[in-house]
């Protein structure tokens, strides 16, 4: 009986754990690309991509094209993998407009619900209190984000 609980485990903890896609090959022009969502794996949270909005696209000059589920696991996988943001191309899907823009030029909020809670929302239009990808960028690294209970606590008070 024991035995079969344990095989029993294995079959319940491996269930849904197909292989999702970390990276898809050839882009050489350098745009968005379409995928499925719940078929794409974050590289470096390594959660489902369940949504366009918050995802970015990662695009390095050989054509690889890593999928992310939030601007904040960009800017850890950038730094983690020793690249620059200026040596790659950036997509962000905007909650604002819904679609895919330069990351770059995007404008990012605070204090988004995102996938991982960083908070960094990007948007087309800029709005009061919204900051540059740079900025958004240095507090990542600095960790001022609402991952950081200190720094949620200032921007939402809780």
């Amino acid at each position: 009986m024991r035995f079969f609980l344990i095989i029993l485990s294995f079959l319940v903890f491996f269930t849904g754990c197909e292989k999702r896609e970390l990276v898809f090959e050839g882009n050489k022009d350098k745009k968005p690309i379409e995928f499925k969502l719940h078929q794409v794996q974050c590289p470096q949270c390594h959660m489902e991509v369940d949504t366009l909005i918050h995802s970015v696209q990662v695009i390095t000059k050989n054509g690889k094209t890593y999928i992310f589920d939030d601007p904040g696991c960009v800017i850890l996988w950038l730094e983690d993998h020793n690249l620059d943001p200026k040596d790659v191309t950036i997509w962000a899907y905007t909650g604002d407009t819904h679609r895919w823009i330069d990351a770059k030029r995007a404008w990012y909020s605070l204090t988004d619900e995102t996938p991982m809670r960083y908070g960094f929302g990007a948007y087309e239009h800029k709005k009061k209190g919204y900051i540059d990808f740079d900025t958004m960028r240095l507090k990542m690294l600095r960790g001022e984000n609402l991952a950081n209970p200190k720094i949620r606590k200032k921007l939402l008070g809780k």
